[in-house]
């Protein structure tokens, strides 16, 4: 009975959105297992998450069906009592202090080279590709990303620079390699370091397993893709005072991270829990308030819609993998990793998540000022 009931709330719920339950369109759903509507009244997205994981219930178009979710500001909480407890776990507690910063790295970074060979390029670039005009592949929008972030640091041969966040070494090695400047990537993650210490063709690189608070060096230059959604706001402003300690004093620092249209100081429990422990998206207000008086902005472009092709990109590729590492990942995993991707995708094409690239530098600097376009 309260099955029912329930399945006649959402019913109308979906319909208003034009999507049916049991529908025939790519964007509806089909339910297998009638519990699925009580756990998403409950757990909300992580119910819904864990739901789609278990096989209770498919779509052809899981991105589509997403997507008009979030352009209807349509939210599937309906009182989740798990977001609610992660955010009084996070005003309780710093959950990405020293002690907890590794935790993201042996959840996600760690799960197996091999997976994200298959899934990415030949670049290992594991953050959004830039679709520039003429670019046609995946790997081309990554170079294109490099060399962009190349341009706006002004990179020239000899400089000394930093990468925070270094991922597989694949940002360090190609600057190395094409601009003749000295890299250090960093990471906490042990898997990408054993990755990125192998092929340096001589490349003056060098990568290291360490936090980026543990650094004490000068650079004349400093980039940060992808790894800010994982430092935290209680932390956002030690991170740009740790920065700016790391940076000469005529250097240029550009980071390179996805944000979120409203200051928050949780995550999505269904990410929390399966994806990215501890992690957490940064307002334009965030970043503003905890680098002011410590960086000058210099610029700031989005290009948040380039995300959501990279990651239809990564889809296909991994579904298309897939039958290589099967025995190895399962199919709750497969179910786990799809939803991931094609909710991301969804967020970004419905605009409510960006993906920003800020270029800071500091007051009294020479530096000249440009349009970078």
């Amino acid at each position: 009975m309260i099955n029912e009931m329930l399945q006649k709330k959402y019913s109308e719920f979906l319909s208003s959105v034009d999507i049916q339950i049991n529908g025939s369109r790519p964007w509806d759903i089909k339910v297998h297992n009638p519990n699925l509507y009580r756990n998403v009244l409950l757990n909300g997205t992580l119910g819904f998450g864990e739901s789609y994981m278990k096989g209770w219930f498919d779509c052809d178009r899981l991105d589509l069906f997403l997507e008009k979710m979030l352009r209807n500001n349509l939210s599937i909480e309906l009182g989740s009592v798990p977001l609610f407890l992660g955010k009084v776990k996070s005003k309780l507690s710093n959950l990405q202090s020293i002690s907890r910063a590794f935790q993201v790295g042996e959840h996600h970074y760690d799960i197996g080279n091999d997976l994200f060979s298959l899934m990415l390029d030949k670049t290992m670039m594991y953050t959004c590709g830039y679709w520039s005009e003429g670019v046609t592949s995946l790997e081309e929008s990554q170079i294109a990303k490099l060399d962009l972030v190349a341009t706006k640091l002004d990179l020239k041969p000899g400089m000394k620079v930093l990468d925070i966040g270094c991922g597989w070494g694949g940002a360090a090695k190609h600057l190395a390699a094409n601009y003749g400047v000295s890299v250090l990537g960093i990471t906490i993650s042990k898997e990408q370091i054993e990755y990125a210490k192998q092929n340096t063709n001589n490349l003056d690189v060098e990568f290291k397993l360490m936090d980026y608070r543990d650094l004490n060096e000068k650079f004349d230059a400093i980039y940060s893709i992808g790894m800010f959604e994982a430092v935290g706001y209680k932390n956002y402003k030690e991170y740009f005072q740790v920065v700016r300690s790391c940076l000469k004093d005529d250097g240029a620092f550009l980071l390179h991270t996805i944000g979120g249209n409203e200051s928050t100081t949780t995550t999505d429990p269904w990410v929390e829990k399966y994806i990215f422990p501890n992690g957490m998206m940064p307002s334009a207000q965030q970043i503003a308030e905890s680098s002011e008086g410590i960086f000058i902005f210099d610029d700031w472009q989005n290009i948040g819609t380039h995300y959501d092709k990279t990651l239809m990109c990564w889809f296909e590729n991994f579904v298309n993998s897939y039958e290589e590492i099967k025995d190895k990942y399962n199919k709750e995993f497969y179910r786990m990793w799809t939803f991931w991707l094609l909710s991301s995708a969804a967020n970004f094409r419905a605009r409510t998540l960006q993906l920003w690239q800020v270029l800071f530098s500091l007051e009294g600097s020479e530096r000249p000022i440009k349009t970078y376009r």
